[in-house]
């Protein structure tokens, strides 16, 4: 860092975190080291709500030549898999984050097991063989204290034997707990003699069989960040209650002056969707989505497919910012910031939702022009490409109305349109079939018209996009909404999820066609579907069937149906 960290100046727009992690290298703490973590559970896939503490965690690292670490949370086996593993590195990645080294929880067991035979030892922890639902019981109110267990104060030689049995597999799960001795009748209720160890005998999906017992996160997290060496432990609010407790057994274990600090900033909370895993879990269980990366979920994978731009989330996270303050912000902000990305950085192309025929009766049969298509007029230097131009056209249907009313500047008998990069053409009549749908469109093109031509400066009010019948190529077009119709979706208690879902959530288009430059597109390239809205190619792509997914529309329509 350059210049005056800790002046006034230099202080101005940063969050609270920064200021303190400024402040903490002004002073010298840990010696002017930085080093967070990330430190997710590998118990399903990121979401955006995890986007914002990855840009913390990463950023202030790399910000301050500092150290990021990822570690994961691997404490409970019944719930953790390999395939999350691998979708969280992923998924960082993506983000354009790269991690100092990588960490597991279930690194730090023997230590941990060791810590937790100590402090039995020294008479801060016990083995309690009552059930959850009793301590639970015992806990008390926060204005009532709690009821000592009966087996609080049991002599240490026997919870000691106990604590080694539990790890031998000799008792079943649930019968028995190795809970910190501290104070029943503090009015922070995590100091009531919480369980730091708990039996189970499924397989870890890295040590096998060889625990017995696992820490809960209360008493791995904070061991964790010491071994590591963590200096800034960058955590959401509803980890705030949790921190004296954090601190509690850190004291009991560290050795020197070093201690890693916890500070907790707002979690991310977005309308129409939840940023619960276990919610997001039952919507692919149930099959109310095709899957974690289904384009409607908020994980960073969902994210990508639909065609999210990993700087428009990191942009999105740095202006929603970090504070002590709990609130909601409107998914119209995140689609926003896409919308602005994608804006300066998609190629524009021609493509055709819902098409009809036009046929323009005065253009010479089997007369192909090449026509240029800038390819992005927000950067000059993206240049052009050319698209072909012929008698028979596809138009968009709502491009053409027969009766149409005065304010339809588009196609309708006797009035003129600019065919987009092509000519101005007079609409002179349409065929039906019987059952009296449009099946064809006639105009006469004006051929002084042509853009760049003198005439082409000729003002007619509507401008319509095209496709050259014998250049189309086919295409499926999948339109995304939002997932849920409610705002606040998780305020519907009386709700199954099933009825939350938005119908209009998706909508496949199969008779789509596009313009023959994109048969070179690859899977996840943006690009402006001019008039339409900003799409990807779905990876699901291949050969002969293009797959395009709806990333945003080219405005914002949610908040007028509001």
């Amino acid at each position: 860092m350059k210049g005056d960290i800790n002046s006034e100046e230099s202080k101005k727009g940063l969050s609270f975190v920064e200021q303190i992690i400024r402040n903490d290298l002004a002073e010298g703490r840990d010696g002017g080291r930085i080093q967070t973590r990330f430190p997710p559970e590998p118990n399903g896939y990121l979401h955006i709500g995890h986007a914002k503490a990855i840009c913390l965690d990463f950023g202030m690292a790399e910000k301050y030549n500092g150290t990021c670490n990822l570690r994961f949370d691997d404490t409970n086996p019944t719930r953790e898999d390999v395939e999350y593993v691998d979708a969280i590195m992923e998924d960082i990645q993506w983000l354009g984050f790269r991690w100092e080294n990588v960490y597991y929880a279930s690194d730090y067991f023997g230590q941990l097991f060791d810590f937790a035979v100590s402090l039995i030892q020294k008479g801060h922890a016990y083995v309690d063989e009552q059930s959850s639902e009793k301590i639970a019981e015992q806990k008390g109110t926060p204005t009532q204290a709690g009821i000592e267990s009966p087996f609080r104060n049991r002599p240490a030689e026997e919870s000691l034997d106990l604590f080694y049995r539990m790890n031998r597999g000799e008792f079943e799960e649930g019968s028995m707990t190795l809970r910190a001795k501290i104070d029943m009748a503090s009015p922070n209720m995590h100091f009531r003699d919480p369980i730091i160890y708990r039996i189970i005998k499924t397989p870890h999906h890295r040590t096998g069989t060889q625990w017995k017992v696992y820490p809960m996160y209360d008493f791995a997290h904070g061991q964790s960040d010491y071994f590591e060496g963590v200096t800034h432990s960058l955590c959401t609010l509803e980890f705030e209650v949790h921190r004296p407790l954090y601190d509690y057994f850190i004291e009991l274990l560290r050795t020197g002056d070093y201690r890693p600090r916890q500070t907790e900033f707002n979690r991310l909370n977005l309308t129409y969707t939840f940023m619960s895993k276990r919610i997001l879990l039952e919507l692919v269980k149930e099959g109310l989505v095709s899957g974690w990366d289904d384009p409607r979920m908020p994980t960073l994978c969902g994210l990508r497919r639909r065609g999210y731009t990993p700087s428009s989330i990191r942009k999105f996270v740095d202006r929603i910012g970090y504070t002590k303050f709990e609130a909601t912000i409107d998914m119209a902000l995140l689609e926003h910031t896409v919308r602005e990305d994608l804006n300066a950085t998609a190629r524009r192309v021609a493509a055709v939702l819902n098409p009809v025929k036009l046929i323009l009766t005065n253009y010479h049969e089997g007369r192909v022009e090449m026509m240029t298509s800038v390819n992005n007029p927000e950067n000059p230097d993206e240049g052009v490409h050319e698209i072909a131009f012929s008698r028979e056209l596809y138009i968009e249907r709502d491009d053409f109305m027969e009766d149409a009313p005065r304010d339809y500047y588009r196609l309708t008998p006797g009035q003129e349109v600019r065919l987009r990069c092509g000519y101005i053409v007079r609409c002179t009549g349409c065929r039906k079939n019987a059952a009296g749908e449009v099946e064809e469109v006639y105009a006469e093109y004006d051929p002084q018209t042509k853009s760049g031509m003198p005439e082409s400066n000729r003002k007619v009010k509507g401008t319509i996009h095209w496709v050259s019948v014998a250049h189309a190529l086919p295409a499926e077009v999948r339109l995304y909404d939002r997932l849920f119709l409610s705002e606040n979706p998780a305020e519907e208690k009386d709700k199954k999820l099933h009825e939350l879902i938005n119908p209009e959530s998706l909508k496949i288009l199969t008779n789509c066609v596009v313009e023959a430059d994109l048969a070179t597109a690859r899977p996840y390239d943006h690009f402006q579907f001019q008039r339409i809205g900003y799409f990807n190619l779905d990876p699901e792509s291949a050969d002969g069937k293009l797959v395009f997914n709806r990333t945003v529309s080219l405005r914002d329509t949610w908040t007028k149906k509001k």
